[in-house]
């Protein structure tokens, strides 16, 4: 199996792409090809010992910067890094790409270049997020704007087979993220929704709110990708201001800084489950091949878990189960 990563997509790129390829190569057993810039990629690579490990380069003459419309990609970056690695999943000769850029970017390419499923009518962007019971799946965060109904129960269909291959959940519970969870609350879309998604056979547990994100009432949250998208920031920066206020705590006294050392431990094991490092990246589910995206801030360790993410769905089929399953609810409608 062969990896198409982003070289020069990510804040830290390429050093901390070519790192995470280089620990996935030594521990997963996977082949990489770096796309981007030969010369920057060299230098990065030069700093590992990789004579034996399966990690080649293709060259990309241009990148694509965070601040660029996504419109920029196509119209005028074809020979951009993640353009390029998308060109490998089309051909075959990569079974996902990934990259840690451009998230417009990047589902602009895997949407012009790999196209949509059979059947599907928006691909999402399903997050995991760690919660009380273990993990759930947030979808979608970004991807969609503006959403029909019926684009939200695939959501929820996509959210579902993903939660079940690659978390290994038997039947997740499936919540529609609302202002409230009575069945008639909401605005027009959630109603329908709320309707397509009580008369199919998803485990649907109804309307969640806000607050049920991370105690595990649900393992699939579905909304639109404009208040996903706002949920998951939030999420980012409430995390980050938990850990600068247990930090300023425990460093304001001398008994503090007793209780943190004795803590430490603790401490260091709630950091590793609100690390988004932890979870690789977020699938782009939906596409007609395996797409994808991590953070911006994303490390070395963090690159290596989205190429086991990858790798996972690919061996688990996941894409081919999605297709079977939006065909099979388009001819039950």
């Amino acid at each position: 199996m062969k990896i198409a990563l982003d070289a020069m997509g990510g804040d830290d790129a390429p050093a901390a792409i070519v790192e995470g390829a280089v620990l996935a190569a030594r521990e997963l057993d996977v082949a990489i090809t770096l796309v981007g810039d030969e010369q920057e990629v060299e230098k990065a690579l030069s700093r590992y010992r990789t004579s034996s490990l399966p990690i080649s380069i293709l060259h990309a003459s241009q990148k694509v910067q965070m601040h660029e419309p996504p419109s920029s990609v196509v119209r005028k970056k074809r020979d951009s890094s993640i353009w390029v690695a998308t060109e490998l999943v089309k051909r075959k000769e990569a079974a996902a790409v990934i990259s840690a850029g451009n998230t417009g970017a990047s589902m602009a390419t895997a949407l012009f270049i790999l196209g949509p499923l059979l059947g599907v009518e928006r691909p999402a962007i399903a997050t995991p997020l760690p919660t009380l019971q273990g993990t759930s799946i947030l979808i979608d965060v970004g991807a969609n704007v503006d959403c029909k109904p019926q684009q939200l129960l695939q959501f929820a269909i996509m959210g579902t087979i993903y939660a079940t291959d690659i978390l290994g959940i038997p039947r997740p519970k499936v919540g529609l993220l609302n202002i409230g969870e009575e069945d008639t609350k909401g605005n027009e879309l959630t109603k329908e929704a709320f309707r397509l998604l009580k008369g199919s056979a998803l485990n649907f547990i109804g309307n969640v709110e806000g607050r049920d994100v991370y105690t595990g009432v649900a393992d699939v949250i579905v909304c639109d990708g404009f208040i996903g998208n706002i949920a998951l920031k939030i999420s980012e920066g409430l995390a980050d201001a938990i850990i600068q206020f247990l930090k300023r705590e425990i460093t304001a006294s001398p008994l503090g800084k007793l209780g943190g050392l004795l803590l430490k431990p603790s401490f260091a094991s709630f950091k590793r489950k609100i690390d988004y490092a932890e979870y690789g990246g977020a699938p782009l589910l939906g596409v007609d091949g395996i797409s994808i995206i991590c953070h911006g801030r994303s490390s070395g360790r963090a690159i290596k878990n989205a190429i086991r993410v990858a790798m996972e769905s690919f061996n688990r089929g996941v894409n081919q189960r999605i297709r079977e399953q939006i065909e099979s609810q388009i001819n039950h409608q």
